[in-house]
């Protein structure tokens, strides 16, 4: 049997609905918002007040060697996935043993880009490629020699407590700040006198 030429633009009933993750774009263009001139904001700067709605999904991360973050802040949802407080903790403690090793190149992408990473997870109770989760990683400013990030993450309706693997991962280069143009003083007139010449200076 062949599918009639209409039949080819129907929604096929065996295709799941795409997973909706709310909450991610939010974060993203509060943290755009907050870049200063070098380039990224301030950890100073970030105002609970700017992330309504999405604090249980928003996690504050410090580096702590090559490739480790440990949670220094974080919101409800990641705790309650969890079943336990995670600040503290480092983030890779959610990961499966196979993934690991790729998390940590996509944190130290974070911070050597910078770049702002975005990743698909899925469970390790779950084959295929089906994704429960997604989490997103952005680079803030140092602050003396400490080197912190900003996370957040959205689960899926219905997620179970698992350990995460990485499905798919997308990294975007944060591009540096525009040169500051400084505009030299326009030469001023030279007036004469007589044999003398007169320079105005702004020095």
């Amino acid at each position: 049997m062949t599918l009639s030429f209409l039949d080819r633009f129907r929604t096929r009933r065996d295709q799941p609905p795409l997973p909706v993750f709310d909450g991610l774009a939010q974060v993203r263009a509060y943290w755009e918002g907050l870049r200063s001139e070098d380039g990224l904001p301030q950890r100073s700067a970030l105002d609970p007040r700017g992330l309504g709605g999405v604090l249980d999904r928003v996690f504050l991360a410090e580096r702590i060697g090559r490739g480790l973050v440990q949670l220094r802040v974080a919101g409800s949802g990641l705790g309650d996935f969890a079943g336990m407080d995670v600040r503290g903790l480092p983030l890779s403690c959610l990961f499966a043993a196979d993934s690991r090793p790729l998390l940590a190149q996509c944190v130290e992408s974070v911070f050597s880009g910078p770049a702002a990473v975005e990743l698909d997870l899925g469970s390790d109770r779950l084959g295929g490629e089906t994704v429960i989760a997604r989490l997103l990683l952005l680079p803030l400013a140092d602050v003396s020699d400490r080197k912190l990030l900003l996370g957040a993450i959205s689960f899926i309706a219905g997620a179970v407590r698992c350990k995460f693997q990485i499905r798919a991962r997308r990294e975007e280069t944060v591009p540096p700040p525009a040169a500051l143009t400084v505009e030299a003083p326009s030469p001023q007139p030279i007036r004469r006198y007589g044999h003398l010449a007169l320079v105005h200076s702004t020095e």
